[in-house]
């Protein structure tokens, strides 16, 4: 999948759609119901429901209200939980974030739009310093290695907007974030010794930011579940908005959104973060290896 947000024409297919057309899709399913079943109740067609079922659509109330009760819904806090989760979906889609002046962003954009509305992200990252704990300078040598720009000029417009999604952890509903990082993100010279001196030294200063738990993965712990892999475990506020798992790689960008992927995902990072130092000695390190250099 990828991360800029599902289009087909002028549908759009958001995270929360998706997991709602999701719930509604089993909830079809326990009933035994048809998705021509489905469209009866609606004067729809099945083409219609499917496409709600994946989230290419925004859901009406009057819509969710009819399908709760062909499918035996019953209970109010489950109807009123839909009813919530379709709200802010519309709601989203209508929002026109800063990050839509940016579209040197490319597959971020989405990831950035579910960034600036959550409550707290965990983040592994074995190779590099996590987006949000970047200085600029190291943000644009790490593009620059990436060598997929063609124009200068987009490489700085990049780092502006990814320098501009730290703001989230200072703001006045501050994100909570927890990263752990491999020693060897700290030790690789990107942008050389000064640009790492300079990011060594901001990761020391943001570990202190009371909202910002921040752990370090040494060499000396050996194999460990993270080695295949880094990811990001999204978190919200609002009621049936599930964890999702954010994994890019060199030929695709992944959104993992069920109910087990995320359980995996968050048990697979707990289980790395025990491999990780104390934050007391995490920040040792980060130290001990700035005036290394």
């Amino acid at each position: 999948m990828t991360a800029v947000p599902f289009t087909r024409g002028n549908r759009v297919s958001t995270v929360l759609a998706r997991k709602l057309g999701g719930e509604l899709l089993t909830l079809r399913d326990t009933a035994g119901l048809t998705q021509p079943q489905a469209a009866e109740a609606l004067s729809a067609t099945a083409a219609k429901v499917a496409k709600m079922e994946r989230g290419w659509v925004p859901f009406r109330d009057p819509d969710i209200q009819i399908l709760c009760d062909l499918y035996g819904v019953t209970d109010p806090k489950v109807v009123e939980r839909l009813l919530n989760l379709a709200k802010t979906d519309r709601g989203r889609r209508k929002a026109k974030g800063w990050w839509n002046q940016y579209p040197e962003l490319r597959s971020l954009v989405e990831y950035v739009a579910l960034e600036d509305i959550s409550t707290g992200i965990r983040t592994w990252q074995g190779a590099f310093v996590p987006g949000l704990l970047q200085t600029p300078d190291y943000a644009r040598a790490l593009a620059i290695g990436n060598a997929d720009w063609d124009d200068p000029d987009d490489i700085d417009r990049f780092v502006e907007a990814k320098i501009a999604r730290q703001a989230r952890l200072t703001d006045t509903s501050p994100l909570s974030l927890w990263a752990v990082v491999g020693e060897g993100a700290l030790r690789q010279l990107v942008g050389g010794r000064e640009v790492m001196r300079v990011q060594l030294a901001h990761l020391a200063e943001a570990s202190r930011l009371p909202n910002v738990r921040l752990q370090v993965l040494p060499f000396l712990a050996g194999s460990h579940p993270g080695m295949t892999s880094a990811f990001s475990i999204v978190s919200f506020a609002e009621p049936g908005a599930m964890d999702v798992v954010y994994m890019d790689t060199t030929s695709s960008t992944l959104w993992l959104e069920s109910e087990a992927d995320a359980a995996r995902h968050n048990a697979t990072f707990e289980r790395i973060a025990r491999s990780g130092l104390a934050l007391r000695d995490s920040t040792a390190l980060i130290e001990r290896i700035r005036k290394e250099l």
